[in-house]
C-alpha cells in the first residue's frame, strides 16, 4: 500500500493553462508558496488546441485573402495555399505539442508543478495520485472547458472532430462537414476551406455568430460562401454514421451529405465533472458561481478563474481574471482590505466585465466589445445605434479593392457614452482595443471628438461614426 505524502502550500492551482499560469505568477510574486497541478500539457487548451494553432492556421488564409484584393499582387496569389507549409508552421506554434518550455517557465517563477489528475478531497485539500496538497489560503480552479457533443445515436463510434482535432489535424480532409454557427465553427470552416477541404457548414439557427450584431454573421456568411463553402442555416443533424470510412450525415430536412470528417462545434462545458466538487458541497460538472474577486460564492478559500465560472469564455478575459484573483488571494493572505479601485488596474482585486472584447478571425473579421444593440435594449438602456459602412473610409478602400464592412456604436443617450462597438471587415481586429478603451473607460462622446484618428487609416471610421451621431 502506497503511503500518502502531504505537502502544505499557501496556494494550490488546479490547471496549468494560461489562466492557472497567471494565478500562479501573481501569487508567487506576492511571496506565496504555490503548487500547480496539470493532467495534460502545461500551457493548456489555448497553447495546443485553441488560440495558437487556430490562428496559425488562419493567418495565411487571411493574408492571401487580403492580397487578392490588391491589383499588382492578386495575380501572384491566386493559386492554392501550401497546406503542408501552413500545417508545419502551426506545429511550430504548438511546440509540436511538447510543453518543455512552459514547464521551465513554471519552474522559473518558483512554483512547484505536479503532473496528474488533481481532485479536491475536502476543504483546502487537493489529491494528486498519492500526494496530498493542502492550501493555507486558497485553491484556484482553473480547469477550463471541454467540447460538448450532441446526443446523437452512435456518435462516439464515428469518431467526430471537436475543436481539438480541427486545430491539430495532420492533413486537410477532402470534404468536411462543420456543425455549428459560432466562433469555432466559422473560424475552422474558413481555415479548412482555404486549405483544400470542401466545407459544408450546418447551422441550426437563422444565422452565424448570433451573440454579435446580426450584420456580423451576415457578412461572415457572405465571405464563406464566396470562398466556396456551402453554408446551410436552419439545418440540424438528424443522424450521422460512418460507412466504409465515409461520414454520412442526414439532416432534419432529409438531405444526405457525405464527407471525410465531421466537426461538431456545438458548445462547451466546464471541466469540473471529476475534480471532487462534491467533497466541498458543490455539484460536479457545474459552472462555478463567483464574486468579482473570483471567489466561489459561499466559500472563503475556493476560487474559480477563467472559463469555469462562465463569465467570459475567452483566454484574454481568463488571464485578466487570473490577475484579479492573484491580487485578491495575496491581499486576503496578508490581511490587507480589498480595494474597489487601484491606480494600476491590473492589480485591482475586483473584476469588471462590462467591456469584454472578442475577435473572430474569419474573412471578413468580426470584432465586438460591450453590449450589442439588442442586449442594451433588453437591459433597459435608452440607446441609439450609429452605423457606418467601413468601405467608405479612405483607409479601408486603400486596404483592399472592393472592401466591404460595417461599424456600429451603441450610445447610451442618458450619459452619452458608448455601451458597445462592433466592427466587421478585413483587418478590424486591430481596431477593437480603441473601442474597448472607450467602453471600459466610459469616455464621454464629447471627449472622443478629441481622439483624432490618423489619416488614411481604417480607424478614421471613429470620426465618421461621431459625425453620423451628431448629424442625425
Amino acid at each position: 500500500m502506497t503511503e500518502t505524502e502531504t505537502t502544505v502550500y499557501d496556494v494550490v492551482v488546479l490547471g496549468a493553462g494560461p489562466v492557472g499560469e497567471n494565478v500562479a505568477d501573481r501569487t508567487r510574486a506576492a511571496g506565496l508558496s504555490t503548487a500547480v497541478v496539470e493532467s495534460e500539457l502545461v500551457g493548456g487548451e489555448c497553447s495546443y488546441w485553441a488560440c495558437m494553432p487556430s490562428k496559425a492556421l488562419l493567418r495565411p488564409v487571411i493574408a492571401q485573402a487580403d492580397a487578392r484584393r490588391l491589383p499588382g499582387l492578386a495575380p501572384a496569389v491566386q493559386g492554392p495555399l501550401d497546406t503542408a507549409a501552413v500545417l508545419a508552421r502551426r506545429d511550430e506554434y504548438t511546440s509540436h505539442w511538447k510543453d518543455d518550455g512552459q514547464v521551465r517557465w513554471i519552474e522559473g517563477i518558483g512554483a512547484d508543478l505536479y503532473r496528474g489528475h488533481g481532485r479536491l478531497t475536502g476543504p483546502r485539500t487537493v489529491t494528486v495520485g498519492d500526494k496530498v496538497l493542502t492550501a493555507r489560503h486558497a485553491v484556484a480552479v482553473c480547469t477550463g472547458t471541454r467540447a460538448v457533443l450532441p446526443d446523437l445515436p452512435g456518435l462516439d463510434e464515428i469518431k467526430p472532430w471537436t475543436s481539438r482535432e480541427a486545430t491539430s489535424a495532420k492533413a486537410a480532409p477532402g470534404r468536411l462537414v462543420v456543425v455549428g454557427g459560432g466562433v469555432v465553427a466559422t473560424e475552422m470552416a474558413t481555415a479548412w476551406q482555404a486549405l483544400g477541404s470542401q466545407v459544408t457548414l450546418l447551422v441550426r439557427g437563422k444565422g452565424l455568430l448570433n451573440r454579435m450584431e446580426p450584420f456580423a454573421g451576415e457578412l461572415v456568411h457572405e465571405g464563406l460562401t464566396e470562398a466556396g463553402a456551402d453554408v446551410r442555416t436552419g439545418t440540424s443533424v438528424a443522424s450521422v454514421t460512418r460507412e466504409n470510412g465515409t461520414v454520412v450525415v442526414v439532416t432534419d430536412g432529409g438531405d444526405r451529405i457525405e464527407a471525410d470528417e465531421i466537426l461538431f462545434a456545438t458548445g462547451r462545458a466546464p471541466r469540473t465533472d471529476d475534480i471532487g466538487l462534491d467533497t466541498v458541497g458543490l455539484a460536479p460538472g457545474s459552472w462555478l458561481e463567483v464574486d468579482d474577486s473570483l471567489r466561489v460564492t459561499g466559500s472563503d478559500w475556493l476560487y474559480a478563474v477563467g472559463d469555469v465560472n462562465h463569465r467570459a469564455l475567452l483566454t484574454h478575459q481568463g488571464k485578466y481574471q487570473a490577475r484579479i484573483a492573484g491580487a485578491a488571494i495575496a491581499a486576503r493572505a496578508s490581511g490587507v482590505p480589498l480595494l474597489e479601485t487601484d491606480p494600476w488596474g491590473a492589480h485591482a482585486a475586483t473584476a469588471d466585465h462590462s467591456a469584454v472584447p472578442q475577435v473572430v478571425f474569419t474573412d471578413p473579421e468580426a470584432a465586438a466589445v460591450g453590449l450589442s444593440l439588442a442586449e442594451a435594449e433588453q437591459a433597459g438602456h435608452r440607446v441609439r445605434a450609429v452605423d457606418y459602412e467601413l468601405g467608405n473610409v479612405s483607409g479601408a478602400s486603400l486596404y483592399g479593392d472592393g472592401y466591404r464592412g460595417r461599424a456600429r456604436m451603441v450610445v447610451d443617450l442618458e450619459r452619452e457614452i458608448l455601451l458597445g462597438v462592433t466592427f466587421v471587415g478585413p483587418g478590424v481586429g486591430e481596431l477593437i482595443h480603441s473601442a474597448t478603451i472607450a467602453v471600459a473607460g466610459e469616455v464621454p462622446i464629447s471627449r472622443l471628438w478629441h481622439a483624432v484618428p490618423s489619416y488614411p487609416t481604417i480607424s478614421e471610421v471613429w470620426l465618421r461614426l461621431l459625425e453620423s451621431y451628431r448629424d442625425n
